[in-house]
């Protein structure tokens, strides 16, 4: 495939790896970059085979930094070195994604050239069982937060546009919710995501993997509720500065006021920069959050007004009754309408 560079993290990989690289040089990728992401020494025979293979470049972490860093590595290298490149399909080290799959990959890419191809793994009875449960939940927490249906939110085969990787060497994250950030990371800067059916491929129940069904999964799911964990925290901020105030003034209306201004400016960076991910100039994405700030909190204000008059509820109770209802409705709308970037990608 030329113009194409395909990508390969790789920790304490087995001999599997040589074949996988042979294979993408017989499927004609123009260039292969593997990461060593800190292996054991004992890996390094197999590593100096590998970069004996022809249009191979091997780059190596000193210590074990995640798939993600070893990710971004590579295509930080890929970007440095290869920036006329169409873009990079990554492939897992595992031996899960055939050489064949990944030209696959490769040719969907080329007919998008401006989407994220995700090769898309079918998730039947011969899936592990940790693979079709784990992915399962997070493929329905994906479209419940993301508001997009994705077949497969995991799968490290992926054709990615060189113009996208600038973005995605900007995420903080190192480890396996990378992937995830990625697919949120298109979301918020409108692009598009294409799914390319893939072979499944789960050698001796899938033993080889590095993924800890716990703690990396926990690691995604945080991913996928960062906008809740902003939200309470300002919700945490906005609560105890409108008790403040309130034990001073006595005034719904001027507590409501102070409080909502300083959660509003808290809140909004985090989404911005943590949440969404979202690029887009503050004088584009802040007239439409404070609009929405305004409504929303014109909406709490009343509720609180309506809760206090016709029944027994406290001021704060009331306040976090009418906060509950409105966050749902906040999040949609700056999921989908304020830091969303709407950008027509052309059909596929």
């Amino acid at each position: 495939m030329d113009k194409i560079t395909a990508l390969i993290p790789a920790y304490n990989p087995t001999e599997r790896l040589v074949g996988i690289v042979r294979g993408l040089t017989e499927e004609g990728f123009a260039s292969i970059v593997v990461v060593n992401d800190g292996s054991d020494a004992g890996c390094d025979p197999l590593f100096a085979e590998v970069a004996a293979i022809g249009q191979v470049t091997l780059l190596r972490h000193a210590v074990n930094l995640g798939k993600g860093a070893a990710l971004k590595t590579g295509l930080n290298h890929a970007f440095c070195h290869f920036r006329d490149n169409a873009g990079v399909v990554s492939v897992d080290a595992d031996g899960q994604h055939l050489p064949k799959d990944a030209r696959k990959v490769a040719l969907s890419l080329r007919e998008n050239p401006d989407a994220l191809v995700v090769g898309a793994r079918g998730f039947d009875a011969e899936a592990p069982f940790r693979s079709r449960i784990g992915n399962g939940i997070t493929r329905h927490l994906f479209r419940l937060l993301i508001g997009q249906k994705l077949t497969d939110t995991q799968s490290g085969l992926r054709g990615i546009p060189m113009g996208f990787v600038p973005s995605l060497l900007k995420i903080p994250s190192s480890g396996y919710e990378f992937e995830l950030d990625m697919l949120l990371a298109c979301k918020y800067t409108g692009r598009r995501i294409v799914e390319e059916p893939i072979r499944t491929v789960y050698l001796e129940g899938n033993v080889s993997s590095h993924f800890n069904p716990l703690i990396d999964s926990m690691k995604i799911y945080f991913v996928l509720f960062r906008f809740t964990l902003a939200s309470l925290l300002s919700a945490v901020l906005d609560s105890a500065l409108f008790l403040v105030v309130f034990g001073f003034s006595a005034s719904i209306l001027i507590s409501q006021a102070s409080a909502r201004t300083v959660s509003m400016l808290f809140n909004y960076t985090a989404v911005k920069r943590a949440v969404f991910f979202s690029e887009q100039k503050d004088a584009n994405t802040f007239p439409k959050y404070l609009t929405l700030v305004i409504v929303s909190g014109t909406v709490s204000y009343v509720l609180i007004r309506f809760l206090t008059t016709f029944s027994t509820m406290s001021v704060l109770a009331a306040k976090i009754s009418a906060e509950s209802l409105v966050f749902f409705a906040n999040f949609a709308i700056q999921r989908d309408f304020i830091f969303a970037k709407h950008r027509e990608m052309g059909k596929r």
